[in-house]
């Protein structure tokens, strides 16, 4: 089934339309303008589709960005119909959205996601090989759609160097162990808390790792205050790292209903632009 899917760079007016109606599919709420998209197509934004034969089934749409002296791609949406989100098409647009920016002169492309979403984790991190080192409170205020309804919006930023060593030579580290001042039980409902071990989280360690449950959404629904008690200590833990110079480079899958975000000293992380004569490291 993968190898039927198409990708290809939307440009015409056209094309936006159809962009605007699979936002409606998705997300069932306002759609961007699509003199907004495609304006950005023309200015050094990118938006791309992935097609079923002649269907639109995916698509993401990124813009310029420009911040301390660089300017970067930040990639705003991406959404697939829900019958296709296991077949691999987020991973093939991101790749796609990856070789146009590199072709255009981008290094860097950035976007958020949800930490306590371990799917999307998965893909950032451990099949893109993004890292994140920065924990945005509420970033899009109270949202009402119904995968984001019920928490505070709190978003991950993912840096994605994409012409570095971490990203062209899939670099992961190799520790022999992790810390993991955590425990997770399981509440009346049955379903994975998590109990921090460490107060303050002083930790000396080259990586550490921090569960988060598998299936946010279906706590939300069966016991919302444990939804909001993952939402507020996860905050306070990344939050916690970050400070003490950790950055999140995967996720690490379990067969139980808990998955494990990796996090390692940033200093660790081969981010050198390897295109670049002269390199630099960010």
């Amino acid at each position: 089934m993968k190898n039927d899917f198409s990708i290809r760079k939307l440009q015409s007016n056209e094309d936006m339309r159809l962009v605007q109606e699979l936002e409606k599919q998705v997300w069932g709420e306002g759609t961007l303008p699509t003199h907004q998209t495609y304006t950005a197509s023309k200015n050094g934004g990118l938006v791309i589709g992935a097609f079923d034969q002649q269907k639109m089934v995916g698509f993401s749409y990124s813009f310029p960005g420009f911040a301390n002296g660089k300017t970067y791609l930040c990639s705003h949406m991406l959404g697939v119909l829900p019958d296709y989100q296991l077949s691999g098409i987020g991973k093939m647009l991101k790749d796609e959205q990856r070789k146009l920016a590199k072709e255009i002169g981008y290094d860097l492309i950035t976007w958020t996601f949800d930490p306590l979403e371990s799917r999307n984790a998965y893909l950032n991190l451990t099949k893109l090989y993004g890292i994140c080192t920065t924990y945005l409170e509420n970033c899009y205020g109270e949202m009402e759609d119904s995968l984001n309804k019920g928490l505070p919006s709190d978003r991950l930023q993912v840096e994605w160097w994409i012409s570095s060593e971490r990203v062209e030579e899939l670099w992961m580290p190799v520790l022999s162990d992790y810390d993991r001042p955590f425990a997770v039980r399981q509440s009346e409902k049955g379903n994975p808390m998590m109990e921090v071990l460490l107060e303050g989280m002083s930790l000396s360690s080259d990586g550490v790792e921090v569960p988060i449950p598998e299936n946010i959404q279906f706590i939300k629904k069966n016991e919302p205050e444990l939804a909001l008690d993952w939402r507020m200590k996860i905050r306070a833990v990344f939050q916690s790292l970050f400070g003490e110079g950790y950055a999140l480079v995967g996720l690490r899958k379990s067969d139980t209903d808990v998955h494990y975000y990796q996090f390692v000293k940033k200093t660790m992380i081969p981010l050198t632009i390897k295109h670049e004569e002269n390199s630099n490291d960010y």
